[in-house]
C-alpha cells in the first residue's frame, strides 16, 4: 500500500488495509470524521440561523424554506451519484473533491451579499455533500483493516453524532457572537485541515466490479421534478399559471424518472430493490417519519426564537436533549430491536414522536425551558430512540447483503426528498404568509396548525409500521453504525457481502 500526497491515486487497496492502532488508521478516521462533520455540522446549524439571516437580508418566509431545500434538493438528487462515483473514480479522490468543493460553496454562502444569491449556494453546498456524505464512511471501509472497521466505523458514527449534538448549540453560538455567515465560512478552515490529511494519510481505494454508465438522466429528472414540486408548494398561495405549471411539470418528470429507471440498463435507483415488500414498506415509514421530523426541525427553532423569546444559543441549546438521547442510547434500542423485532419500536417510536409535537404546542410567548420545553423535547428524543436504529436494521435486512449499500442510499435519499418535501407543504398547509416569522402572533397561530400535520403523519407512519413490518429472516445484515443521531437522515450504511469462506471484503458505500 503507498501512501499519495496528492499525486496520481494510489493503487486500490486490496490487502489487508490499515490497522486501526496506527498512526495512519487515526489520520483515517480523523479525515473522515472532519469531512463528514462539516455537512453534519451545516445541516443543524443553518437553522438556527434562519430567522437572523431573513432579517439580515430582507427575505420573507419563502426564501428562509429555499435556504434549506435547496442544499436538501441537490443532496438528495446526487447522493446515490456521489456513492457511485467513489466507487468507480476513487472514494478518496471523490472525497477530497466533495471536501473542496462544500468548502467553496460555503464561502460562497458566508460572503452572499442578498438571498438568492445565498439560495444558489447552499444549492451548490449540497452537490458537495452528495460527493463527501458517503465518501466518508466509504474510506473506512476501504482503507481499514476488516478486523478494525466495526471499532473504527464506531468512532466515526460516535464522533460524528458529537458533532450533531454540537451543530445547533454552535451555530446558536455564532449568530449571537460574530455572526451567521460564520454558521458556513467555519467549514473553510475544517476543509483545509481535512484535505491535506486525506492526501497524505488516506490510501486510494475503489470497487472493482463498478461498472456501466452513470445514470446522469435519471438523476436530472430526480433533482428537477423534486425542484418543480418543491417550488410549486413553496408559491402556492400566489396559484398562478407558472406555479400550476411547475406542478405539473414535476408530476410529469417524477412519472419520466420511473420510467427511466425502470428501462435503463444500470439505473440509478434499480426499480428491483423495491420488489422486497418489507423494503418498499419501511421506505413508506422513512416518508412519513422524516418528513414529520424535517418540518418539526425548520419551524420550532424560529418558534423559539420569534415567538418565544429565545436567543439563537439558548434555541440551540434547548434542542440538545433529543440528540444526546440518540447520541446515548441508540445502540442499546438497535439491540433491544435485534430482540424484539421491529415492528413494536417503529410503531411506538413514532407515536412518542407524535406526542411529543403535539407537547410542542405549549412552547408560546414567555415559555419555560424546563415545564414547557424539555418535556416535549424528551418524549419526542425517546420516540427517535426507539425508532431509528430499527428502521436502518429493517431496512438492511430487507434486501440481499450484496445490495444494502444501495438500500441504505436509496433509504436516505428518500428521507431527505420527505423533509424537503415536508419544508416546502407545512407553511401552505398552516397558512403561514411571506412574513409570518416576524410577527410573532401569526407564527404562533401558525405553530399550532403545523405540528398537529406533522404529528398525523407520525401516526400514519406507525399504523403503516404496525400493519406491514415483520421480524427479518434470521442472518440479515445488521447495520454497523451503532450510534445514531439521524434527525435529518437515517445513517448511511456501506454494502455488505454474505458471510462465506473467501469472500471480498465490503466495498464502501453507493450512497
Amino acid at each position: 500500500m503507498t501512501e499519495s500526497a496528492g499525486g496520481p491515486p494510489a493503487p486500490a487497496v486490496e490487502g489487508p488495509g490499515v490497522r486501526l492502532g496506527t498512526a495512519r488508521g487515526r489520520w483515517i478516521v480523523l479525515t473522515t470524521v472532519l469531512g463528514s462533520s462539516m455537512a453534519l455540522l451545516d445541516s443543524t446549524a443553518v437553522n438556527v440561523a434562519l430567522p437572523r439571516i431573513g432579517r439580515d437580508l430582507g427575505a420573507d418566509l419563502s426564501v428562509l424554506q429555499w435556504t434549506v431545500n435547496a442544499y436538501l434538493l441537490t443532496l438528495a438528487g446526487l447522493i446515490l451519484v456521489g456513492g457511485a462515483l467513489g466507487d468507480r473514480f476513487g472514494r478518496r479522490r471523490v472525497f477530497v473533491l466533495g471536501v473542496l468543493w462544500f468548502a467553496a460553496a460555503s464561502l460562497l454562502c458566508g460572503i452572499a451579499p442578498n438571498a438568492w444569491i445565498l439560495v444558489a449556494a447552499r444549492a451548490l453546498q449540497g452537490v458537495g455533500g452528495a460527493l463527501l456524505t458517503p465518501g466518508s464512511l466509504a474510506l473506512i471501509q476501504g482503507s481499514i483493516h476488516p478486523g478494525d472497521r466495526a471499532r473504527a466505523v464506531g468512532l466515526w458514527s460516535g464522533l460524528g453524532g458529537v458533532g450533531a449534538a454540537v451543530g445547533p448549540f454552535l451555530g446558536g453560538w455564532l449568530v449571537d457572537g460574530p455572526g451567521w455567515r460564520w454558521v458556513f465560512l467555519l467549514n473553510v478552515p475544517l476543509a483545509a485541515l481535512c484535505v491535506p490529511v486525506a492526501l497524505r494519510h488516506v490510501p486510494e481505494s475503489r470497487d472493482p466490479r463498478a461498472h456501466g454508465r452513470f445514470d446522469v438522466t435519471g438523476a436530472v429528472l430526480g433533482a428537477a421534478g423534486l425542484a418543480l414540486l418543491t417550488y410549486a408548494l413553496i408559491e402556492a398561495r400566489s396559484a398562478t399559471a407558472p406555479v400550476a405549471g411547475a406542478a405539473v411539470g414535476g408530476v410529469l418528470l417524477g412519472a419520466a424518472f420511473v420510467y427511466v429507471e425502470r428501462h435503463r440498463a444500470d439505473p440509478m435507483m434499480p426499480p428491483g430493490v423495491f420488489a422486497s415488500r418489507q423494503f418498499t414498506a419501511v421506505n413508506l415509514v422513512t416518508l412519513c417519519v422524516y418528513a414529520a421530523f424535517g418540518g418539526f426541525s425548520f419551524l420550532v427553532v424560529l418558534q423559539l426564537q420569534v415567538v418565544a423569546g429565545y436567543s439563537a444559543l439558548a434555541a440551540g441549546a434547548a434542542l440538545l436533549p433529543t440528540t444526546v438521547l440518540m447520541l446515548l442510547l441508540s445502540a442499546r434500542s438497535g439491540a433491544l430491536g435485534e430482540r424484539i423485532g421491529p415492528r413494536v419500536p417503529l410503531t411506538v417510536g413514532p407515536l412518542l414522536c407524535a406526542a411529543g409535537m403535539l407537547l410542542m404546542l405549549r412552547v408560546g410567548p414567555g415559555a419555560s425551558y424546563v415545564p414547557d420545553v424539555l418535556p416535549a423535547l424528551i418524549v419526542m428524543g425517546t420516540g427517535m430512540v426507539a425508532l431509528v436504529a430499527p428502521l436502518t436494521s429493517t431496512v438492511l435486512a430487507s434486501v440481499d447483503p450484496g445490495r444494502a449499500g444501495l438500500a441504505s442510499g436509496v433509504n436516505n435519499a428518500a428521507a431527505r426528498a420527505a423533509g424537503l418535501l415536508a419544508v416546502a407543504a407545512l407553511p401552505l398547509l398552516s397558512g403561514m404568509g411571506p412574513d409570518a416569522y416576524l410577527e410573532p402572533a401569526l407564527f404562533d397561530a401558525a405553530f399550532g396548525r403545523a405540528m398537529p400535520w406533522c404529528a398525523g403523519a407520525l401516526v400514519v407512519g406507525a399504523v403503516l409500521a404496525w400493519a406491514t413490518v415483520r421480524t427479518p429472516a434470521p442472518g440479515a445484515p445488521h447495520p454497523q453504525c451503532r450510534m445514531q443521531c439521524a434527525v435529518t437522515a437515517p445513517p448511511l450504511e456501506p454494502e455488505q457481502e454474505p458471510a462465506r469462506a473467501g469472500a471480498r471484503p465490503a466495498a464502501g458505500p453507493r450512497g
